[in-house]
């Protein structure tokens, strides 16, 4: 047991930090690529619009209003906000605003009532100003496929040798 206890510490170790995590470019979009607006829309974070577009998960990315240069990304994404001519900070169209990567305000997750948001949907942000750049966090907490792969794969041969040896090492006397 001490052996599995070892290998599974030595396996963790192997698992990349945050603190060394570096910022890939993997693409753009623009918020009204998304959907145009229906009463059954989707509010999605820009985290949550780099997932749907690019694969993995929200919190894999950083999103930006900027470019494409990681040493310039400001963890902002544009959203569109439902109703946005009655707001005082939007009173043309087309509108956006600028909110933080991870935020979306919704109703029951859909993007439904009036200041409700979304990075990707096809409605008051319009156009090449409202476009967000997605950027994988590499080096992160989260190891790629093929790490996990591994990392499983050696755990199934440390339980399969496990259990090889306590079989091998029954004795029974009649």
């Amino acid at each position: 047991m001490k052996k599995f206890l070892l290998a599974a510490v030595c396996a963790t170790a192997l698992i990349p930090s945050t603190g060394n995590a570096a910022l890939v470019y993997v693409g753009t979009w623009q918020v009204d690529d998304g959907p145009g607006w229906n009463r059954s829309s989707i509010a999605y974070t820009g985290q949550d619009v780099a997932a749907l577009l690019f694969g993995g998960v929200a919190s894999n990315y950083a999103i930006s209003t900027i470019d494409s240069n990681a040493a310039n990304v400001d963890h902002m994404s544009w959203v569109s906000v439902w109703g946005a001519g009655g707001f005082s900070d939007c009173t043309g169209f087309p509108c956006g605003r600028k909110v933080a990567e991870n935020f979306v305000k919704s109703t029951s997750g859909g993007y439904l009532n009036p200041g409700d948001t979304s990075a990707y949907v096809s409605d008051w942000a319009r156009g090449p100003n409202f476009r967000n750049y997605a950027f994988l966090i590499q080096g992160g907490a989260v190891p790629e496929p093929a790490t996990w792969a591994m990392m499983i794969a050696g755990f199934g041969l440390v339980g399969a040798g496990m259990r090889r040896r306590q079989t091998s090492v029954r004795v029974t006397y009649a």
